[in-house]
């Protein structure tokens, strides 16, 4: 047996370490590419969603390398999500491609749906699969709690790079990780590293939001190294969510007592009230939480993503003090015109928080 399945940020990571743990043959598609991209758009549908284009292409790059078992996940809910694993089937054996596509239920089996997905698998027992999801799943939480930081000193950092290179090398550590102590140093030793990068300490870098469809938030290649990018003019991201936290609601919510979500719900309420699908209704929420602690925010939504598409709409409808960039993407959009909004937003924020400070200095002298 040999699994494939698609990237989304650095999931794989964990995807991997239960893999390897539980003695199942593992192909990793190669990194997301134009041509990765290409395949994808050539035999989806043509209004379809980019993520399912780029995971469509990942699978067909999996195949090209001897997988025979795709996983992904499926069931049934409010966003089309839930559907890609049915239609990429089809679309693959209708190309010649012998293979058996495992699903995981995140609408209806949540966590004990990968727990039976690992267990068919491998044929390991119950503790030892879930003793393996439970590492998996601190892996995850190591790495965005380094990222995190990464977020913060990218945007001050002397040499620009560093903090990247840094993420990288810690990426390649955890994901090396055998036991938990071992997880645990690698984790502070990049956080102490993080923390002796040469900064400017007197810079005060505007922050920026970013938030919008899952995918396109943690997948680099899809939103062109947005958050790079940003680090790159004085910016600190504050993405709204994380591989860590998309993972503990996709697999967790509403089960142990885990319910972050109806903070975003409710104040998302005056403006809508139900669940659209997707990140939708959490999108709306943040626009209306995140305004007290960044200077702007970036609305990331897929070209035709149902869910966002009713959020982009009601987003301006939300009269707070804080701009809103939304950039829609698919497989049309380049990294140049991507860079000049960019910088128009991020010296927009610059000469509007400049204004803000000079006023307060001004009030402060009466």
């Amino acid at each position: 047996m040999r699994v494939a399945t698609p990237h989304m940020g650095n999931i794989s990571i964990a995807l991997n370490t239960a893999f390897r743990e539980l003695g199942i043959g593992n192909i990793v598609p190669p990194p997301n590419t134009r041509r990765t991209l290409s395949l994808g758009v050539r035999y989806s549908p043509e209004t379809v969603c980019l993520p399912f284009k780029v995971t469509l292409g990942n699978f067909i790059e999996a195949l090209e390398l001897g997988a025979d078992t795709l996983v992904m996940p499926a069931g049934r809910g409010l966003c089309r999500f839930g559907y890609y694993a049915k239609l990429q089937e089809e679309i693959l054996r209708e190309l010649g491609y012998k293979f058996r596509m495992a699903t995981v239920d995140l609408f209806g089996g949540k966590i004990f749906s990968v727990i039976r997905l690992f267990k068919d698998l491998s044929n390991a027992s119950y503790l030892k699969v879930i003793s393996v999801v439970r590492f998996g799943l601190a892996k995850l939480a190591a790495m965005d709690e380094v990222e995190r930081v990464v977020h913060q000193v990218r945007a001050v950092e002397i040499k620009k790079g560093t903090a990247s290179k840094l993420f990288k090398e810690a990426l390649t550590a955890i994901s090396e990780a055998e036991d938990y102590s071992s997880l645990k140093r690698i984790k502070a030793n990049y956080l102490e590293k993080l923390r002796e990068v040469p900064a400017n300490h007197e810079a005060n870098p505007i922050k920026v939001g970013v938030i919008g469809e899952f995918y396109v938030l943690l997948e680099p290649f899809v939103n062109m190294d947005i958050e790079v990018e940003l680090g790159k003019l004085g910016v600190e991201v504050k993405r709204s969510i994380f591989v860590s936290e998309w993972t503990k609601f996709s697999l967790f919510l509403n089960f142990f007592g885990i319910t972050e979500k109806e903070k975003l719900h409710k104040a998302a309420e005056p403006w809508l009230r139900r669940d659209v699908g997707g990140d939708g209704w959490e999108t709306v929420g943040h626009k209306v939480l995140d305004a007290d602690h960044c200077d702007g925010l970036i609305h990331l939504t897929p070209f035709t993503c149902m869910p966002e598409t009713i959020a982009q709409n009601i987003l301006p409808s939300i009269k707070n003090d804080v701009p809103l960039l939304t950039i829609v993407c698919d497989e049309q959009m380049g990294k140049a015109g991507m860079l000049t909004r960019l910088e128009a937003f991020v010296d927009l924020l610059k000469r509007r928080k400049a204004r803000k400070e000079k006023y307060q200095k001004f009030q402060q002298g009466f």
